[in-house]
């Protein structure tokens, strides 16, 4: 009988066999992903000292022991991670040739200086992180061919203070991180130029006010945090400029009062209010500007709960929100007995004339009397 099966041909003698459509998928990503996944060696600074890997153009420099920026790099590095050396300082030109570099890692590094052009040539970089160094000012042309940087972190260093006109280029900073430092004070002008900034983070310094002026041409600011420093008191336009302003830490501070009318230039559609931890004096006054804030649609005081009172004594460790409506009493109490004095005073006064004019009156009846009668 023949077979109504389809006849399965046998390749010829020494043919080779293609390889079926999921082998050759397999193949084929293993053939992408191997220049990946194995370190490159096209240069020595990757052969020897440290990690590259090709295809996503990442050289790994961190915990080496490096006391400079290597030469050598790959060119087109896209990120390089230099963290956790010994650098001390970046010297004028030390990223020179790596144009292509967008994420720069120099955190945990003992970083003390940054020489003038130190990052010149980055003009596409868009992350730079020198965290965690020991750098106590920036160089007058810090920020210059920085122009596309987004993010920018400076915390947990020793500044103290920001010159303008050291930021005024990063003219697309979206985040700047300078919380744990030692800044005091800030200058006129320090943000110019950052138009597009939305988080500035300034916790954890040793800001003692806020001056008027100081947070100009930043339009678009949404998240402003100062808690943690010494802030005793804030002008009435410092706040005004931030349109934006959608939260505004102030708690752990040294705020014992507030003024209604510095939130209330606050023209936003909707900022929150972080002012917990700090030694408020509950008093009168404290307690009607709190009440203002909170009759205020757009402002919200997230932590009001958690608002407690230093002083006067008597209140020391209460809960704003549950004495509050007793701050006046006593005040009510004091202006009534003092109007209700006056009042009596003034009283006593009138009963005291309408007699003395009657006294007049009878006396110069009788006298009239004695004269005609005689």
């Amino acid at each position: 009988m023949v077979s109504d099966r389809p006849t399965r041909l046998s390749p010829p003698a020494g043919a080779v066999m293609a390889p079926s459509g999921t082998l050759v998928r397999r193949m084929f990503c293993f053939a992408v992903l191997l220049p990946v996944l194995i370190p490159a060696r096209s240069s020595r600074i990757c052969s020897q000292l440290c990690r590259c890997y090709e295809r996503s153009d990442l050289v790994d420099c961190r915990g080496r022991g490096f006391g400079a920026v290597p030469r050598g790099l790959p060119h087109g590095t896209w990120l390089l991670d230099l963290g956790d050396n010994v650098l001390t300082e970046i010297r004028a030109h030390a990223f020179a040739g790596l144009w292509s570099l967008r994420i720069l890692v120099l955190s945990d590094s003992n970083i003390r200086k940054l020489h003038a052009q130190a990052f010149y040539s980055l003009s596409f970089l868009e992350k730079m992180d020198i965290s965690r160094n020991v750098l106590s000012q920036l160089p007058a042309d810090f920020s210059q061919g920085l122009t596309s940087v987004r993010e920018l972190r400076l915390d947990h260093n020793t500044l103290h203070a920001l010159q303008p006109p050291s930021l005024e280029h990063l003219e697309n900073l979206e985040k700047l991180d300078l919380s744990h430092n030692r800044i005091q004070h800030l200058e006129p002008g320090a943000f110019w130029g950052l138009t597009r900034l939305r988080h500035l983070y300034l916790h954890g310094n040793q800001l003692a006010v806020l001056h008027e002026g100081r947070l100009t041409m930043l339009p678009v600011l949404e998240v402003l945090l100062l808690g943690n420093n010494n802030i005793s008191s804030i002008d009435t336009e410092a706040l005004a400029p931030l349109h934006s302003l959608s939260v505004l830490g102030l708690e752990a501070n040294r705020l014992e009062h507030l003024k209604f009318k510095t939130f209330l230039n606050l023209h936003t559609a909707s900022t929150h209010l972080q002012l917990a931890g700090n030694p408020w004096n509950c008093d009168c006054d404290l307690h009607r500007v709190f009440s203002k804030i909170l009759s205020v649609r757009h402002l919200h005081v997230d932590d009001y709960r958690n608002v407690t009172c230093s002083g006067p004594s008597q209140l020391a460790g209460a809960f704003l929100a549950g004495v509050d409506s007793q701050l006046c009493m006593a005040e009510t109490a004091t202006v009534l007995v003092i109007t209700g004095t006056v009042l009596v005073t003034v009283i006593g006064a009138l009963v005291m004339a309408e007699r003395n004019r009657k006294n007049k009156r009878s006396c110069s009846g009788a006298q009239a009397h004695e004269k005609y009668s005689g």
